[in-house]
């Protein structure tokens, strides 16, 4: 793909988006926050709480896990291109009473964003499946770039379907793309979205967790 193609594609990406949001359609939105997620922040059983650190959270929307993550003491950069989505997300953060860096840039150039490295979490609600081979790949270099060894990425991503709409993730192509620099320490299926996000529950979703190795 050539630079120009790239620029057009990304373009189109991003107009895509704002569009979702000028339209209020937004199904990613509003969602409670995955089990195997809040098993790492707030611990389960015999199993601990990450300690609080820094946390990034990519293709943050209007900001709902890193106000959840902020409320539980880690130190938040929310990442999005969508304007309208970080103004949303900046006044949620400030109706809950947290301070949060949200910034706008796009997670497959991280590294231009000026957000720092060394992150120990890192938070995708439906961020990765949604790109294209190309843009994985991207991302996996970006995301790796900005974490500190043992770092944590938690992602929940649809299942391939063949469906209109996001194309989707296995967990073959996750340890694929993301060895040698992560390891995976769990997959497991979420449960299904409520019928009253009708897009959002046509499609069955996992969540992983991987290790950024040492």
């Amino acid at each position: 793909m050539t630079a120009k193609v790239y620029g057009e594609a990304m373009a189109s990406r991003h107009k895509l988006f704002r569009v979702f949001y000028g339209l209020g359609f937004t199904p990613w939105d509003g969602h409670p926050q995955s089990a195997t997620l809040r098993e790492l922040v707030e611990g389960k059983g015999d199993t601990p709480a990450l300690p609080p650190a820094s946390a990034l959270d990519v293709g943050c929307g209007t900001g709902d896990a890193s106000i959840y993550l902020a409320q539980h003491g880690w130190h938040v950069t929310g990442v999005d291109f969508v304007p309208k989505a970080l103004d949303k997300a900046r006044a949620k953060a400030r109706a809950a009473g947290v301070s949060i860096n949200f910034v706008l840039g796009d997670v497959t150039h991280l590294s231009q964003a000026g957000i720092g490295s060394g992150f120990q979490l890192v938070i995708d609600n439906g961020c990765f499946h949604g790109m294209s081979d190309s843009d994985r790949d991207l991302y996996v270099r970006e995301i790796s770039a900005a974490c500190a060894p043992g770092a944590r990425l938690f992602m929940v991503a649809f299942k391939r379907s063949g469906r209109f709409g996001p194309a989707g993730v296995d967990p073959s192509e996750i340890e694929r793309r993301f060895t040698p620099a992560w390891t995976l320490l769990s997959a497991a299926d979420e449960p299904r979205w409520t019928a009253e996000n009708r897009f959002a529950a046509r499609f069955a979703a996992r969540s992983y967790v991987l290790e950024r190795r040492q």
